[in-house]
């Protein structure tokens, strides 16, 4: 769970009998959602503070006793709920450049679509030029099925917001394999 701040949709995959690893960039979030799941049927979450924007790599000798983010995975499921607008617009990554990671990372996905008129998303454009002329859904779409099959997709009740559920694409998971071991 990338962006998970409190942790609250991480307690409910946990609940769910999932390991579940809950990441946020907020430390005081992170803290709280710590302090939450130190409740006996929680001890299959593990809450970390997480840059995904600058993460940590592989580290200790030769940078192998502790590996990346990345070569951590892939993982079954990932969840990004209200997390694409802040590195779209927050850190200046591109939707295929957010797909690439996300199809590096799990075999599928639930992703948040938070719109430009949101007012998430005109907070983080209050203080800076509006530059951001491929960010709307269709262009998120377009980008995600690049490197993902769209299982489903369902709005938010009461909000803009869309919630798409995707597989990450066979094909493509071969294929970067493949190059992973020399052989692509």
């Amino acid at each position: 769970d990338i962006g998970s701040n409190h942790g609250h949709f991480s307690r409910i995959a946990t609940a769910g009998g999932a390991l579940t690893v809950s990441m946020d960039f907020d430390p005081a979030a992170v803290e709280q959602n710590y302090r939450l799941s130190r409740q006996p049927c929680e001890a299959r979450m593990l809450p970390l503070v997480l840059d995904l924007a600058n993460p940590s790599g592989g580290i200790g000798w030769h940078n192998q006793e502790r590996m990346s983010l990345k070569d951590r995975g892939p993982c079954d499921l990932g969840l990004a709920l209200a997390l694409v607008h802040h590195l779209a617009i927050g850190n200046n990554v591109h939707f295929a450049r957010i797909a690439d990671f996300f199809a590096d990372s799990c075999r599928a996905l639930i992703v948040e679509f938070v719109p430009k008129h949101d007012s998430q998303v005109q907070r983080l454009l209050a203080d800076r030029e509006d530059v951001f002329v491929d960010y709307h859904e269709e262009g998120f779409v377009r980008a995600f099925q690049e490197r993902f099959k769209i299982e489903q997709q369902q709005p938010i009740s009461g909000t803009q917001r869309t919630l798409y559920l995707m597989t990450r694409k066979a094909a493509d998971a071969e294929a970067r394999a493949g190059r992973a071991s020399g052989q692509g």
